[in-house]
């Protein structure tokens, strides 16, 4: 990078923003803000700011110009760029997808099935052209329909059961808006009529003959639903459903056996599903169970077939039933299988025969299939007395529960899926996913015989996975009928896989694995898990991922890891052998003590283990790469995001700034090399450490960052606001939240107080460089059609830190939306533009 901001030069080239103060006033409080005026996205006043951010972006980032070409060649010659995914049976196709050297978007392509029971994937040759295998037909390439526009997006491709109608939806704005089209895939002509302005998911039925799909309202909540019949025009379409809630968004689609169409209606706490049988799409949808406030459920149907075939062993099992000759039933049992938490915080998993009674039916009948842990959860008393003041950690023995569930720390169940041949369970513990199989036969026996279900825990083949932090799911299932269960699996060192498992004969076979090209070795690299103690005494998950060869602390103090566990900043003793052994006081290697962190911690979303190419360039420069897996997360359960949300978010920011301490403090990490990232409200997190801890980085890297969030929160008229509320609270109505929220918003809490006049920041910024100084250096990436987190709050945060003093830039993008830019290249040098950027800040220039 060019000179820092002690440079006066560099300091007279910085964007200056007007100031046009706007009042917000609620509950008594006045803010005054300065930069509100940017919410004007036409205004020329924004337009020539955001120009005058970009060329000073361009100008400031000169000095890593090499450096990001070097990453970008690097990640480009790690990638196979002309390649294939393992193909996919759909009803009677086998879809699958190529990626072309020099080709932005991956093209969809499929071959007929040979026969009702083909069920092995089909040999294409990966180099060879789009369609040019026998019967390949290419179905969509993005890369001819996108001809023509900067951005490019697909809201999905359904198709109907001959596979010859092809719905799709394209956003070329950024804006998570389609437009939705039916193609006619053997003339390959297009009906004439266009579904405009829809969100993502619209799904066609079966026959053919209708689409239902989603309108957002101006808020961008998706709330509409309605169902057009192919071949007439979209203005005849009819409405279908409409939640007046806004605290509810709508999707639509087909069930998993394609026998109804289904409406499903969630807040962030609350959810309810409808449904229609798809040979009735002109009925009326009706309610699967209806909504509770504060439950959430699913619903998927199966059935124990009456002619299935029990596979060996089961031909004489008394717990077949009365009903039963030769191992098979005398009829069909249909099924519905519910996922809920009305009686459990941390979920439940119920089988419901549907021929025990007509609807409707309750989320407190059927048998139960496996229970969550209630540990700390906020209702978990509800299911165990005094469950909610124990440990989220606390191994959790529930005899009801599968063997291979008992005594898991953080137990949350997932889901279940039961196909013809097998029944799969996803959960989570100890903070990382699993899954579970059993044959259909057992699942019979077990429920009919009233027993725990005896599913046995899916474990890659191969390599030692013991001490891996490792991802895996079950993925690429689409049909009821397949025999074998296909499955996903990776760590942060190994490059993804899929496999498939014959759950009858346990063979295990690798379809795929991704290919990194060059010298990579995974035997390089390492991956380790440390729980660390932060300040209120919890333990938090933290993943550590490095190159032994090229990380010299990590390499000296792997053996004193070894006998550690968990890492307490205030453990001296502990943290003496530590800087001793990793010699932190003597590293004269540039890149000895540079650490990226990053995190996420909202939405109970988790961020589990997984491979990139794009991180290896910073692992083999010495960088030490860290997961804090903080609260408000999903990693440890329900109570893990109910402590990480609403009046209790600080415990987000208070777990990343401890961990970033405690791994400072070890001399594993020194601050002036460390870096963090977080995007979204990763993006919050990234604002509220720095005024938090801001000695404690050196940088940090913040995309698209929810920086302005109890102004947004605070306007119900402002995109998915009211949605929020259940995440973060309702500062309009509780002012108990508005002073909350108040006391942690980066924008508002920038480092030298809220602005208070027409001089106050320049008065401010004259009056306390030392601030400005210790402050670590801002990167800001943001696009200006981002629907979910709106341009004007990094625009805003980026003016108010400029004007302090601060060192921040910003890349703001026209043509992206919330996820970046579309197409792999040029995603490929906006990553290698930030990461170079980082690995500038740790003192890392080749």
């Amino acid at each position: 990078m060019t000179d820092d901001m002690h440079d006066p030069s560099e300091r007279s080239q910085v964007p200056v923003a007007k100031h046009v103060p706007s009042p917000r006033a609620a509950h008594g409080d006045t803010f005054v803000d300065p930069y509100d005026w940017m919410r004007d996205k036409q205004s020329p006043d924004l337009q020539r700011f955001v120009a005058e951010q970009n060329a000073y972006f361009r100008h400031r980032t000169k000095g890593i110009a090499d450096l990001k070409r070097t990453l970008f060649e690097e990640l480009k010659s790690r990638v196979k760029q002309t390649d294939m995914s393992v193909p996919t049976r759909i009803d009677g196709y086998w879809y699958f997808t190529r990626v072309v050297e020099g080709k932005q978007y991956a093209i969809q392509c499929r071959r007929p099935v040979s026969s009702p029971d083909d069920w092995d994937p089909p040999q294409v040759n990966a180099a060879d052209a789009p369609g040019a295998m026998p019967d390949e037909q290419v179905v969509f390439d993005p890369n001819k329909e996108s001809e023509g526009h900067d951005f490019f997006n697909i809201g999905g491709l359904d198709f109907d059961k001959t596979g010859r109608w092809m719905l799709y939806g394209v956003d070329l704005a950024g804006n998570e808006r389609y437009d939705y089209r039916i193609r006619d895939l053997k003339t390959e002509s297009e009906s004439s009529e266009v579904i405009e302005g829809a969100a993502a998911g619209a799904c066609l039925t079966p026959d053919g003959r209708w689409v239902f799909y989603v309108m957002p309202d101006d808020a961008w909540r998706p709330y509409l639903v309605l169902r057009h019949r192919v071949g007439t025009p979209v203005r005849d379409d009819v409405e279908v459903f409409r939640e007046p809630d806004e605290r509810f968004a709508v999707d639509v689609g087909m069930s998993f056996d394609e026998r109804d169409i289904v409406i499903s209606v969630a807040s962030k706490t609350t959810s309810e599903v409808l449904m229609l049988p798809a040979d009735e799409p002109e009925g009326v949808f009706t309610p699967f169970i209806r909504r509770r406030e504060g439950i959430e459920y699913d619903v998927s149907f199966a059935r124990f077939e009456a002619d299935a075939d029990r596979g060996s062993g089961s031909v004489d099992d008394p717990c077949l039933g009365d009903d039963t000759a030769d191992g098979k039933l005398a009829a069909d049992i249909p099924l519905a299988l519910v996922f809920h938490n009305a009686r459990n915080p941390n979920f439940e998993v119920d089988v419901i025969d549907l021929n025990a009674h007509k609807p409707p039916y309750t989320l407190d009948e059927g048998v139960v299939v496996a229970q969550g842990s209630p540990y700390g959860c906020r209702l978990g008393d509800a299911v165990e007395p005094g469950a909610s003041t124990k440990p989220i950690n606390t191994a959790y023995r529930n005899g009801a529960n599968p063997a291979i569930l008992r005594d898991m720390r953080g137990l949350v169940i997932e889901g279940i899926g039961m196909y013809r041949h097998f029944v799969v369970l996803s959960y989570r513990a100890e903070s990382l996913p699993h899954i579970a199989v059993m044959t259909k036969a057992q699942a019979l026996a077990d429920f009919q015989a009233g027993r725990p279900w005896n599913f046995r825990e899916v474990k890659p083949v191969g390599d030692d996975v013991r001490q891996r932090l490792y991802s895996i799911g079950a993925g690429g299932n689409p049909s009821y009928d397949a025999p074998r269960m296909r499955y996903s699996f990776g760590s942060y060192t190994t490059a993804g896989q899929l496999r498939e498992l014959d759950p009858v004969t346990g063979r295990d076979v690798l379809l795929k694995s991704a290919e990194v090209l060059g010298d990579f070795n995974p035997a390089n690299y390492r991956e380790r898990r440390l729980w660390v103690r932060v300040r209120d005494g919890e333990l938090v998950p933290v993943s550590l991922v490095f190159r032994s060869d090229r990380c010299p602390r990590m390499a000296k103090v792997q053996s004193e890891l070894e006998s550690i566990d968990i890492l307490d900043e205030h453990d001296v003793d502990c943290m003496g052998r530590l800087r001793s052994a990793c010699g932190a006081n003597s590293d004269a290697d540039a890149a000895a003590g540079a650490m990226f962190i990053t995190g996420y911690g909202s939405y109970e979303c988790s961020s589990d283990p997984g491979f990139s190419v794009a991180r290896l360039s910073m692992l083999d420069r010495g960088v030490l790469y860290v997961v804090a897996h903080v609260r408000g997360g999903g990693e440890m359960g329900r109570a893990w995001y109910e402590q990480g949300r609403k009046l209790n978010k600080r415990n987000t920011f208070n777990d990343f700034v401890d961990v970033t301490k405690a791994l400072e403090s070890a001399g594993l990490a020194d601050r002036e090399r460390t870096v963090a990232n977080g995007g979204s409200a990763g993006g919050l997190l990234m604002g509220a450490v720095a005024n938090m801890a801001p000695d404690c980085y050196a940088g940090i890297e913040a995309d698209v960052p929810f920086v302005d969030a109890l102004t947004t929160i605070l306007d119900p008229s402002l995109p998915l606001t009211v949605t929020e509320w259940d995440e973060w609270g309702d500062p309009l109505h509780n002012k108990d939240v508005y002073d909350y929220m108040k006391s942690y918003s980066p924008y508002e809490n920038a480092p030298f107080g809220p602005w208070q006049g027409d001089d106050a920041d320049e008065k401010a910024g004259e009056g306390d460089h030392d601030m400005a100084a210790r402050f670590p250096k801002i990167f800001i990436t943001t696009s200006l059609n981002d629907t979910r987190v709106l341009y004007v709050e990094p625009m805003k945060w980026l003016a108010r830190l400029q004007s302090q003093g601060v060192d921040a830039v910003a890349r703001v993008q026209n043509e992206a939306s919330h996820g970046g830019t579309s197409g792999r290249y040029q995603q490929w040098r906006d990553v290698s533009e930030e990461n170079a950027w980082c690995l500038a800040v740790m003192g890392i220039n080749s």
